[in-house]
């Protein structure tokens, strides 16, 4: 039997409505809008808000604080206290017993100058650490922050999970 012998007798009874292609639009939703979500934290940043989105957005992308600093505009140290303020874990630059050190220094247990030659920063390292072991991220700013790249990543994911059919694996290489 052929396939036009299947088909032979077949009519169409309805018609196909065209619907056009489907498309869905997450920029509204997307860390486009996070300047506008940092503003209501501005006061207590570092920065400006726009600059405090850019210096985010560029960390989180994978950048190190330096160069995310550098694309936003403002200094080093200032990016790494605006990350640190948004929730932003391991942007102070001492080790684990360096920090001990340091919170010696903040008891007054050790001088500033000891706490900081037996940790071994820079004054420039020690003043930013000392900054991170002073003051708690901002409270809200993590979920404001966590949100918006929440969205981005669930996109990427089902972006990846709709793809996976086409992707080849390590064993199928061999």
């Amino acid at each position: 039997m052929a396939l036009s012998d299947i088909a032979d007798g077949l009519e169409v009874t309805t018609e196909q409505r065209d619907r056009g292609v489907a498309s869905v639009d997450a920029t509204a939703a997307g860390p486009s809008d996070l300047r506008e979500r940092l503003a209501e934290f501005a006061d207590d940043l570092p920065c400006d808000a726009a600059s405090a989105a850019a210096v985010l957005e560029a960390h989180t992308a994978g950048r190190s604080v330096g160069d995310a600093a550098r694309e936003a505009g403002v200094a080093p140290v200032t990016a790494a206290k605006a990350l640190h303020l948004l929730g932003c874990e391991g942007v102070s630059p001492l080790t684990p017993e360096a920090h001990r050190l340091l919170r010696d220094w903040l008891s007054a247990d050790l001088s500033r100058t000891e706490a900081r030659e037996l940790a071994g920063a820079s004054e420039t390292e020690f003043a930013l650490a000392a900054f991170v072991e002073t003051h708690d991220p901002l409270p809200g700013a993590g979920d404001v922050v966590e949100g918006a790249f929440a969205r981005d990543a669930d996109a990427a994911v089902r972006k990846r999970d709709a793809l996976s059919e086409t992707m080849s694996g390590r064993d199928e290489l061999l």
